[in-house]
This record gives C-alpha cells, structure tokens and sequence, in this order.
C-alpha cells in the first residue's frame, strides 16, 4: 500500500467532517472502554486501521463477542457479534445526537446493553452526545481519504516499529486525541506529571518516545506527523529535525512534521521514516535509554532478514 499515492488531505476543506467523524468515533469507543479487558495505558480502548476503515477488537459480552467497523468504503458503521448478527448504520450527514441515538438503538437490537458515559472527552467545549445537534457533516470523500492516508501510515509506522525490541504499544488510534500514534518505552518508570488526571498519569507512567499521525488541532491547524520524548530531555527541542519541513512546536512540546511535506516528497515513506529514526534517535540519546539492549540491529541485505 505505501507504493500508493498518498491523497491530499487539508484540514480546511474537512474540518466539519471530521469534528462530527470525531465524536462518532468517541461514542464507539466508549463501548471498548466499558466491555474490553483491561490493558495497561488504556491501549484496550484504542481502534484499529483495517481494510475498509477503522474498528474495535473483539469486546467480550457475556459469553459473546461484539467489535465495531467504521467501514470508509462503503460508509457504513458495521456492529457485529460472533452468533452472525450484524448491525449496520449508513455514515451520512447527521446529527451526533441522532447518531448517538442510533447506535444504542442498534446495540439493542443485538441484545448488547452497555452504560456508556454521553460525554465527549479531549475537546474544548465538549457537547453532551445527546444533545450534539452541531455537529452533523459528514463528506464521503474526504472520510476516505483520510482512513486512505491512516492506512499508509499505519504501515510505515509498523515498519518504523518492527526493529525495537523493548516494550511497544500496538499502532492504534486513540479516539479521544483523534490520532494515530506508536509508542516506545525504555523501560523506566517516568517521574510523577502534578496534577494530572487518571489517564494521563497511566498513560506516562513510564519514560515514552512516542510518534503519530492526526489532522492537526489547537497550535497546530494543518494535518501533520508527530513525535514527542516524555518526559522530554534537556537539548532535545534544539534537533533539527529530517526533513528539512519539520520543526519543534515549542507551545505543544512536539516535533512536527507536515502531512503535505511528505506527500510531496521523491519518497513519501523515506521521509516520513528519517523522521521518524532523527528524532527516536536524538531523544533515546539524550535521555540515556540502552539502545543496544533495546533495539534489533538494522538489516543490511535481504539475505538478513
């Protein structure tokens, strides 16, 4: 897939899509947040790059089995259980609250009965899903085209993570940040963050490099690549980082690196992976992780691997 063009994606031209796409994606991934065993840093609660879209894993019910597929194909939300019901909800322009509506109408119809908090979560003035009546676009086109560019990041983010021997989160997509991210570890615990909250004292327990791909929000308004050391290491701001399109945004504490830089590249997936090394690289150093006992050596010839 990464030998594929890699669609335009300007956050202007679907900034209503995807705030509604947004909290769509928060309402069903509440439900993995109530039904899904636990794992350590929440990642249970994350969704998934497939081949239509993105989808829940399997959330246990009882002695059955439901996941959810935000299919961007044929722009339909597919609620599936494993006794072969299935559920399906068309993706079109319509309220959150109407879409709220829908989707526990469609749980009961397959007997699922879940609580699910009707709260959006990581958005500024955040709107009760049930009474959400403004957010309701939804364009097709642009839907597909960014679970197009997911799926092409997903796959270089994989590649990206395939060498690290240490602990490593899935690639998955965090529906409250709305971004994709893969996550390293050096395996040290990470100093107490003050006053931070449940999830996020959870989710930095532990020293991260962290990498992503969201459409861009708050300081950052284009659609762009990410990477990030928490707790960040004295010097690391001062990289510069590869390619010569990327910067530190010093307001977010992120390297940032624009979407259209890499699409415009010889070589999207080059660049989005000098990046991606230029920076685990600065960050692992200067924050002394043990890169020997961390990292899988690099492949040389295709005789190694």
């Amino acid at each position: 897939m990464t030998g594929a063009a890699w669609p335009t994606l300007s956050l202007d031209e679907w900034r209503d899509t995807y705030a509604t796409l947004h909290m769509w994606t928060q309402i069903v991934g509440k439900t993995s947040l109530a039904l899904a065993r636990w794992q350590n840093h929440w990642w249970q609660v994350a969704l998934h790059v497939t081949a239509r879209g993105l989808a829940t894993g399997p959330m246990p019910y009882g002695s059955r089995t439901l996941d959810v597929e935000f299919d961007f194909v044929e722009h339909e939300l597919v609620l599936r259980t494993d006794d072969g019901a299935v559920h399906q909800i068309p993706l079109r322009p319509r309220p959150v609250a109407e879409f709220y509506r829908l989707y526990l109408k469609a749980l009961e119809t397959l007997a699922i009965r879940v609580k699910l908090w009707p709260m959006p979560v990581e958005v500024e003035h955040p709107i009760r899903f049930t009474e959400d009546h403004t957010h309701a676009s939804y364009d097709p086109e642009y839907a597909n085209r960014f679970w197009r560019v997911l799926v092409q990041a997903d796959d270089v983010f994989k590649q990206f993570r395939g060498r690290f021997l240490g602990k490593c989160s899935p690639v998955h997509f965090f529906w409250g940040s709305f971004d994709l991210a893969v996550t390293r570890f050096s395996g040290r615990r990470a100093p107490e963050r003050p006053g931070a909250d449940r999830v996020t004292r959870e989710a930095y327990s532990h020293e991260v490099i962290s990498a992503g791909f969201w459409p861009g929000s708050g300081a950052v308004q284009e659609t762009a690549f990410y990477a990030y050391a928490a707790p960040e290491p004295p010097g690391l701001r001062d990289l510069a980082p590869q390619p010569s399109a990327a910067y530190y945004q010093p307001q977010m504490g992120i390297f940032i690196l624009p979407y259209a830089a890499v699409r415009a590249a010889a070589s999207p997936v080059d660049a989005l992976l000098a990046f991606l090394h230029g920076t685990y690289d600065a960050a692992a150093n200067l924050a002394g992780w043990d890169r020997p006992a961390l990292e899988q050596p690099a492949v040389t010839s295709q005789a190694d691997r």
